[in-house]
């Protein structure tokens, strides 16, 4: 069960005086300066070429597909990927927490698709609770991105941090919320897992 104070912890930060352009379609940004041959060169890199936008603009403009914890300490071929098509298994992590050797650098990646239109100012915010209490959250910004030309996901690999250490810390399990939103407040992902702190992965 969400309580309001969830939804303002998991909106993104604002900057004062900073607005948000109107929308363009990736065509659109594709005929922007066009004479500019650096910028056409960036904006390429983004996958934002004349006439390659898909004309389905239908449906959302992101799809989150996996999110992995990261850390050189992992043992060999041990992996935490949670697939967030697969609602069963993020939603038995409450009852079985995933396990996160304490004291450790890792760090949060995730995989995207970008579907259609061009996305800037979108973000992965994740919160994580206690016994109800906030102890923990995470912003980061993704980037700006167009639908990849093959039709790909990408790949975002976000600062390292470091796992809470002693007893305390792993005495019961830890709440998160996740969440990938715009700075419009559209929402693309949003999801619940949960984890424990042990002596070892």
């Amino acid at each position: 069960m969400s309580h309001p104070e969830d939804h303002d912890e998991l909106k993104p930060s604002t900057t004062p005086g900073y607005k948000l352009g109107a929308a363009k379609s990736a065509d659109e940004y594709a005929q922007l300066d066009a004479e500019d041959e650096s910028l056409a060169r960036w904006k390429a890199s983004l996958g934002i070429v004349p006439g390659a936008s898909t004309t389905n603009s239908s449906g959302p403009k992101v799809s989150v597909l996996t999110l992995e914890l990261d850390s050189p300490t992992l043992p060999p071929g041990k992996k935490l990927i949670f697939d967030l098509n697969d609602t069963a298994k993020l939603a038995d992590t409450k009852k079985h927490p995933i396990s996160i050797k304490e004291g450790v650098e890792y760090n949060v990646r995730i995989t995207f698709k970008v579907n259609h239109s061009i996305i800037s100012g979108v973000r992965y915010i994740q919160v994580v609770k206690r016994a109800g209490i906030t102890v923990d959250k995470l912003e980061q910004m993704l980037g700006s991105y167009g639908p990849h030309p093959k039709g790909e996901a990408y790949t975002k690999n976000f600062d390292p941090e470091e796992s809470p250490s002693g007893m305390l810390a792993r005495s019961g399990s830890y709440n998160v919320r996740s969440r990938v939103i715009d700075d419009d407040g559209g929402v693309y992902a949003d999801w619940e897992w949960s984890f424990k702190l042990t002596k070892e992965w």
